[in-house]
C-alpha cells in the first residue's frame, strides 16, 4: 500500500523538479521517487565497468565467495 510523506522544499527546488517532471510526463511526486530510487541505486550498487573490474579479479572472488560461504555457515569473524 503506498505510504504518503511530506517534503518541504525551497521554491526553486519545487521549479526544478516540476520542470523535470513536466520533461519527464510524470508527476512531481512520481518524479522524486524515481530520481531518490535512482540515487540510492547508484550508491549502494557497483557500475558495470565497477562490477566488470571486481569480477575479472580471481583472487577477489575467491575471497567473496569464501566469505560468502562462512556467512552461511555462520564462521568467520565480525570484523569492525
Amino acid at each position: 500500500m503506498p505510504k504518503t510523506i511530506t517534503l518541504r522544499v525551497s521554491e526553486d527546488h519545487y521549479e526544478v523538479f516540476k520542470e523535470y517532471a513536466r520533461m519527464e510526463n510524470r508527476n512531481i511526486s512520481n518524479a522524486i521517487e524515481t530520481l531518490a530510487l535512482k540515487q540510492i541505486e547508484k550508491i549502494r550498487f557497483a557500475d558495470e565497468d565497477e562490477m566488470a573490474g571486481i569480477l575479472s579479479d580471481d583472487k577477489l572472488v575467491r575471497r567473496i565467495k569464501a566469505g560468502a560461504k562462512q556467512a552461511k555457515e555462520r564462521k568467520g569473524r565480525f570484523v569492525e
